[in-house]
């Protein structure tokens, strides 16, 4: 099994090192009125 990547250092991962993030949603779906406007050009 000489192929595996180590991981070993996922064992010893110190979270508390990760930065905190705030995700936000940028790719809405659009809306009915979107759909049918487009669908009439």
């Amino acid at each position: 099994m000489a192929d595996k990547a180590d991981v070993s250092g996922v064992t010893t991962f110190d979270k508390s090192k990760l930065k905190k993030t705030e995700t936000a949603e940028k790719n809405t779906l659009p809306t009915k009125e979107t759909i049918d406007q487009e669908k009439s050009t």
